[in-house]
């Protein structure tokens, strides 16, 4: 399942469009040929694109991006390609379309299209950007430490400011207003055009469904078929959104409460209320006295991040317990591949270079402390100031307002206990879009649906949207089902 927090955690880790924003043909054709080793896929192909950094000058520097397809192998069943994104910002996603079709994309939807993914301008094999991060930087992560006082925040302010300091004094910050959201949607219409599509529809999870989202609104008429899997709101990743995993985290949270009660070797507790306050110890205790080099922020990044599939909770039993206990820490999930620098530098670029952040350190004081009482688990980190508190104020465009002006051509598909996008940001965005999007919820808990997981009422849902064009009347509402 795609992991589009695990560059962080893991490491621990409308506005009007600019004038030209209607690419221009290329006189380039795709030219398709090997990936590179580390994407290397059977039957994946890869290719690179020069779009411009700038569209508001068209004629000026320009910058690479790569790009990937998987050909349907049913040219008679095939309707068009189907752009993909794994989520992020920040991530690669050359690799993706062999990830879908390794992961259950359904033979139908791989005969009707062929998938396209890309990096991202800023990202991986596409022009890439750079913060110049230290080791220890990268390792701290993308969640502050938990502030449990004005203080806490102030001196993480510090912090904050040094690394927004170093990205906009890296070698690549001639990219910094350029590396957005907005940009990269434009790039996919520049791809659109270069693979001569006269639409493309859309596969984008997380951050991905904002990506969508932007992109459905600055091009209206050049999206076929959108499915958005696990939806931030419509403000993107913002402020809001940043303080909204905290909610993620306390929505989901019971699930794995009733997982770990419900199986006493752990000895994490015998109610779900008995495991909800061995959490709150724990990170207390390891605040105080890390263990093995878990503390009381890594520990609480941790949780949330294993709780984004149902398949890790008993790993992350394991590893409280042997937290608690003192015994050797069990295997972790592996670090994410790749740079992890230019993945934490890229997801910063876009974060904060898509909207405009609070300056006032004394706002993040106010926001710590309404979200240690309503998100006790997550709400000091996740409210605490970042860097984007302190990014260089060139803005080349307000942010992009999505609404409702377009073809009702939008599916959103959501979890209703997801940690990383909660549902509450899915009913956002379905407002927003009004009669354009409709919403299909699933009664689980974990990251992502479409196709890593496992209710199958919501899969069909996509699968129909995306090889019929076939969508639910009305917003759906699917049960839970044994096993998902």
């Amino acid at each position: 399942m795609p992991r589009t927090l695990s560059l962080a955690l893991a490491a621990l880790v409308v506005a009007t469009a600019l004038p030209g924003a209607a690419v221009a043909a290329t006189p380039d054709t795709v030219r398709w040929g090997p990936c590179p080793e580390e994407v290397a896929a059977p039957r994946l192909e890869c290719s690179t694109l020069d779009v411009p950094l700038d569209y508001g000058d068209p004629d000026g520097r320009r910058i690479e991006i790569s790009l990937s397809r998987l050909a349907s192998e049913e040219p008679a069943q095939r309707r068009g390609v189907l752009l993909t994104n794994p989520g992020g910002p920040g991530g690669p996603g050359l690799g993706y379309p062999a990830v879908l079709a390794a992961s259950g994309l359904p033979q139908e939807v791989l005969d009707s299209y062929d998938l396209i993914g890309f990096d991202p301008r800023g990202v991986g094999h596409s022009t890439p950007v750079t913060c110049d991060l230290t080791e220890e930087q990268q390792q701290r992560g993308a969640f502050a430490p938990y502030a449990h006082t004005a203080a806490d925040v102030t001196r993480e302010a510090r912090y904050a400011r040094t690394v927004a300091e170093s990205c906009a004094a890296s070698e690549t910050a001639w990219m910094l207003p350029h590396t957005t959201t907005a940009n990269t949607a434009r790039d996919m219409d520049a791809i659109r055009t270069a693979l001569g599509e006269p639409t493309i529809s859309y596969l984008g999870a997380s951050y991905g469904t904002y990506l969508g989202a932007v992109y459905a609104t600055m091009f209206p008429h050049r999206g076929d078929r959108i499915v958005l899997d696990s939806s931030l709101g419509p403000g993107g990743y913002d402020v809001t959104a940043m303080r909204m995993f905290a909610r993620g985290l306390e929505d989901r949270f019971p699930d794995f409460a009733a997982f770990a009660a419900a199986r006493p070797e752990y000895g994490l507790g015998s109610t779900p209320e008995q495991v909800r306050a061995t959490f709150f110890e724990l990170a207390e205790r390891l605040e105080a006295a890390p263990v093995e080099g878990v503390g009381g922020t890594l520990f609480r990044a941790l949780t949330f991040e294993y709780l984004y599939s149902d398949a890790l909770m008993p790993l992350l039993a394991g590893m409280w317990q042997a937290l608690d206990t003192g015994s050797p820490l069990p295997p972790s999930l592996p670090p994410p591949s790749g740079d992890l620098e230019n993945l934490m530098a890229s997801r910063l670029h876009v974060i904060c270079g898509d909207s405009r952040w609070p300056g006032a350190v004394r706002e993040y004081q106010r926001n710590v402390a309404a979200d240690r009482i309503r998100y006790p688990m997550l709400g000091g980190s996740t409210a605490s100031i970042g860097p984007c508190a302190f990014w260089p104020s060139e803005r080349v465009e307000p942010p992009v307002r999505i609404d409702d002006r377009g073809p009702s051509n939008v599916l959103i598909v959501q979890n209703e206990r997801d940690p990383g996008t909660p549902l509450a940001g899915a009913v956002e965005l379905r407002r927003a879009f009004g009669d354009r999007a409709t919403l299909v919820t699933a009664d689980q808990g974990g990251h992502g649906v479409y196709p890593f997981g496992g209710n199958t009422c919501a899969k069909d849902a996509a699968t129909a949207f995306l090889t019929s064009g076939e969508r639910p009347s009305g917003d759906l509402a699917c049960a839970a089902e044994p096993g998902a």
